[in-house]
């Protein structure tokens, strides 16, 4: 079982950053991937970043290319998503996962075993 809060959402003018962070407890963090995806209203959960393991491998949607960046601290069981040059389509409920099983990083929500309970990033126009 693996436990995973996430926290740093909130609202922000267009231009603007947050950091997002999920702090997983239960399984050994530094064996699993971790992803972040969002949901807006009325849409499907969509991918936006993964990372591996270790932290050396990473995987962006193409959307949040050069202005997200993904990151994590094994020692202190955290995932972050940095977000910067926030658009007001970026508005969504943010969550992490955490994927025990593959090898590679996956895009696919259905690929992940264990998901937090989400944070609203609103970006204002």
């Amino acid at each position: 079982q693996v436990q995973l809060v996430e926290s740093g959402g909130g609202l922000v003018q267009a231009g603007g950053s947050l950091r997002l962070s999920c702090a997983a407890s239960g399984r050994t963090f530094s064996r699993y991937h971790m992803g972040w995806f969002r949901q807006a209203p009325g849409k499907e959960r969509d991918f936006v970043a993964a990372i591996s393991w270790s932290g050396g491998i990473t995987d962006f949607t193409d959307s949040v290319k050069g202005r997200f960046t993904i990151s994590r601290d094994n020692a202190k069981n955290t995932v972050y998503l940095q977000m910067n040059s926030l658009k007001p389509e970026d508005t969504a409920v943010y969550y992490c996962a955490a994927d025990v099983k593959s090898t590679r990083l996956q895009r696919t929500p259905r690929a992940y075993d264990y998901w937090g309970q989400g944070t609203q990033v609103t970006v204002s126009s």
